[in-house]
C-alpha cells in the first residue's frame, strides 16, 4: 500500500521531499568548509607560532641554558653494508620507479619521509683515511672506492689502473690517451684566455675520473666535474677521492643547479650527451650556465670525423651530417666558431645583444626566453626550449670584461646589486668578517690549512666569504646556497668560486665519505621550521669522511640538541666560543670517528 501511495505522489510533492535533503547536504558541506578553514588557519597560526618562538628564543638578549632546546639521547644503528655507497636521491634501487626516456631515472628523486634511512652509512671493508693532497691526485686506496667495472672497461684508455692496494690515475682519457697534460696544452694554444686568468671557472660534463679538472687546478682554473650515477660506477666519487671538485648531476629534463652565466668554460670530451636531439635542449642548458663570451669545448664525435669515424663504428657521411647539424644549432644560439685543431673544437658564446634580438621572431627556433622565464631558477626547474639572452644592463659580467683572476675575487661583481641589501660595501664587510672568523677557526681547529683538509663544504654561504678567506690554503670549497634563501650564488661564481643550489631538507648530490670538512653558519636557526635537524645531521654524517671535521656555528638555543644527536652518530664534539666570545652563539667542533660495520667484526 505504501509503495502504491508513493507512486501516486505528484511531482511537486517529490520536489518538497528532495528540498530538505538538499539543504542538509549543503549545510554539511558548508560546515565542513568552515571547520576546514578554521583548522587550516589554526595550523598556519601554530606553524607561525612555532617559528616565532624559535626566533624569539634564538634572538633573545636574555638567553640562558635553561631555555635551550633539549632532546632525549639517541643512538643510531648501522645501515647494512649494502648501503656503503648510498646516494639517497640518486639511488639505483629506485630507478625502476622512473622513466628511462631521456635518462630521467638518473635525475634527483629523493625518497619520501617515510622511506628515509635513520642509520649510519658504513665505510667499505678495509677503508683507510684518504691519501692526502696533492699525492691523492695521482692515486687513491682501492678499498675506499672498490669498483672493478670502470677499471676493467677504461684501463686501456689510461683513465685509471689498479696496482696492489691502490688505483693509479695516469692522466689519460678516451680522447687524450697520450695524457691530459698534452691535451690541455693544445687547448690553451687554441684558447689563450686560459693562460692569463681570463678563464677561471669551468664545468666538465661527463667527467670520467676528472683528470681534465685535476690538471687545470695547477693552471689556476677551478673546474666542477659533473657526472650522473650510472654504469661508469662512481665517476664523481673517484674525483672527490682524488681531491678534485665534483658533483652528481645529469642534463635530462631539469636544469642543472647553477644560476645563469656561471661558468667561463664548458667542456665535453666524448661525454655521449646527444647535443642535437630534442631540439638541442641540452645545448640550450649549457648556453644558459655559460657566461657571455665563454667557451664551449668539444672533443669526440663528430669532431675530426675525417680521421676518427672508422673507430666510431659509423660512416663518414653520417659524421659529416652530424657536424653540420651541430654547427647549425650552435649558430642559431649565438655561438661562433672560435678555434679548432685535431680532436678539439671550440665555440664562443656571443655577448653581442644584437644576435639575440634576431631570435625574437614568431618563426624562429630556438627563440629567446620571454620575461616569464627566470634565468637563475634552477632547483627542480624544467629545461626550457629557449635561449637565455644576456642582460643588457650587465656591462662587466662577460668573459673578458670581468677582472682577471685573482683580482676578481675581491672586486664586487655587478650582480651583487640583485641581492637585497647587496653592494660593494656589503661585500667588503662580509669579507672582513670572514677573515677574522677564519683566523679563529684555525685556532680551534688547527687542521684547517694543512693537508688533512682538502674537500670543504660551506653548507649555507652568502657570498663565499669563508672560501675567499681560505683561498691560499691547499683546499677547495663547495659553496652551497639554499634554494629558499636570497639568490647570492651568481655573486659566488662571479668572484671565481664554485657552488650549487641545494635544499637541506633533502640529501646532497654526492657519494658518502666525500668531504673532509663541513661548515655551517646558523643553518638550523634559518631552516629548522622546514628541515628536521636529525635528518640534516645524518646527511652530514653520510657525506663526511671518517676522521673528518664539522664546524657548526649556531645559536646557543640549538647547541645542546645538536651535540646530543652528534653523540648518537659517534662523533666527538666540544664547544668553543666564537671570536666575539658572546653567549647567544657558540661553535661546536666535531670529528667523525672511523668505525667499521659490525658484520665485518672489525673495530677501531
Amino acid at each position: 500500500m505504501k509503495q502504491k501511495d508513493e507512486k501516486n505522489l505528484s511531482q511537486s510533492d517529490r520536489a518538497l521531499k528532495i528540498i530538505p535533503v538538499t539543504l542538509l547536504v549543503l549545510a554539511v558541506c558548508g560546515l565542513s568548509f568552515y571547520l576546514g578553514g578554521i583548522f587550516c588557519s589554526e595550523k598556519s597560526l601554530l606553524e607561525g607560532k612555532i617559528v616565532q618562538e624559535i626566533s624569539n628564543a634564538v634572538s633573545s638578549p636574555e638567553y640562558s641554558a635553561e631555555n635551550a632546546l633539549q632532546i632525549k639521547s639517541v643512538t643510531f644503528s648501522e645501515c647494512s653494508i649494502d648501503y656503503q655507497d648510498y646516494t639517497p636521491c640518486t639511488d639505483p634501487r629506485r630507478w625502476k620507479k622512473y622513466g628511462y626516456s631521456r635518462l630521467t631515472f638518473l635525475e634527483r628523486h629523493c625518497p619520501p619521509l617515510y622511506e628515509r634511512k635513520e642509520c649510519l652509512v658504513p665505510p667499505p671493508v678495509g677503508y683507510k683515511p684518504p691519501i692526502r693532497w696533492p699525492k691523492s691526485r695521482k692515486e687513491c686506496w682501492y678499498r675506499n672506492v672498490p669498483y672493478d667495472w670502470i677499471n676493467k672497461q677504461k684501463s686501456n684508455q689510461n683513465w685509471l689502473k689498479k696496482k696492489g692496494e691502490k688505483f693509479l690515475f695516469p692522466g689519460g682519457g678516451t680522447m687524450f690517451p697520450k695524457g691530459v697534460g698534452a691535451y690541455v696544452n693544445l687547448m690553451q694554444d687554441l684558447i689563450p684566455e686560459m693562460r692569463d686568468g681570463t678563464v677561471r671557472t669551468a664545468i666538465d660534463t661527463g667527467c670520467g675520473v676528472a683528470s681534465w679538472g685535476g690538471d687545470l687546478l695547477d693552471r689556476g682554473i677551478l673546474t666542477l666535474s659533473l657526472a650522473p650515477r650510472d654504469n661508469h660506477e662512481a665517476q664523481v666519487q673517484f674525483a672527490l677521492e682524488r681531491g678534485i671538485p665534483a658533483i652528481l648531476g645529469v642534463i635530462s629534463t631539469q636544469r642543472l643547479p647553477f644560476p645563469s652565466s656561471s661558468f667561463d668554460m664548458a667542456h665535453c670530451s666524448r661525454c655521449l650527451i646527444p647535443w642535437t636531439e630534442f631540439g638541442g635542449i641540452y645545448l640550450l642548458e649549457v648556453h644558459r650556465i655559460l657566461r657571455p663570451g665563454g667557451f664551449w669545448v668539444l672533443s669526440g664525435p663528430p669532431i675530426n670525423y675525417e680521421h676518427r669515424y672508422q673507430g666510431w663504428n659509423t660512416t663518414i657521411e653520417e659524421q659529416r651530417a652530424a657536424l653540420e647539424k651541430l654547427q647549425d644549432l650552435l649558430t642559431s644560439m649565438c655561438f661562433t666558431v672560435y678555434a679548432a685543431q685535431d680532436d678539439i673544437a671550440v665555440w664562443q658564446k656571443s655577448s653581442d645583444i644584437g644576435c639575440y634580438e634576431k631570435l625574437t621572431g614568431p618563426d624562429v627556433y630556438p627563440a629567446t626566453c620571454d620575461d616569464s622565464i627566470e634565468p637563475d631558477a634552477a632547483w627542480y626547474t624544467p629545461l626550457r626550449p629557449c635561449v637565455v639572452s644576456p642582460r643588457q644592463k650587465l656591462k662587466r659580467s662577460s668573459v673578458g670584461s670581468l677582472p682577471k683572476w685573482p683580482q676578481r675575487l675581491n672586486i664586487a661583481p655587478e650582480r651583487i646589486s640583485d641581492v637585497p641589501g647587496g653592494s660593494g660595501n656589503a661585500l667588503k664587510r662580509d669579507d672582513s668578517k670572514w677573515k677574522v672568523r677564519a683566523q679563529h677557526y684555525k685556532k680551534i681547529l688547527p687542521a684547517i690549512g694543512t693537508d688533512k683538509i682538502r674537500n670543504v663544504m660551506d653548507m649555507n654561504t652568502v657570498y663565499g666569504g669563508l672560501a675567499a678567506a681560505l683561498i691560499d690554503d691547499p683546499l677547495w670549497v663547495m659553496n652551497v646556497v639554499s634554494s629558499y634563501s636570497a639568490n647570492t650564488l651568481p655573486v659566488v661564481f662571479d668572484r671565481g668560486l664554485v657552488g650549487t643550489y641545494h635544499d637541506w631538507c633533502e640529501a646532497f648530490s654526492t657519494y658518502p665519505r666525500t668531504y673532509d670538512f663541513l661548515h655551517l653558519d646558523g643553518l638550523f636557526a634559518a631552516e629548522s621550521h622546514r628541515c628536521h635537524m636529525k635528518y640534516v645531521l645524518l646527511e652530514m654524517d653520510r657525506i663526511l669522511r671518517p676522521e673528518g671535521h664539522a664546524l657548526i656555528r649556531e645559536s646557543s638555543y640549538f647547541m645542546d640538541a645538536i651535540e646530543t644527536i652528534a653523540k648518537g652518530m659517534r662523533w666527538n664534539c666540544h664547544k668553543e666560543d666564537t671570536e666575539t666570545s658572546g653567549e647567544k652563539e657558540k661553535i661546536l667542533v666535531c670529528q667523525k670517528t672511523l668505525w667499521y660495520a659490525s658484520s665485518t667484526n672489525s673495530t677501531r
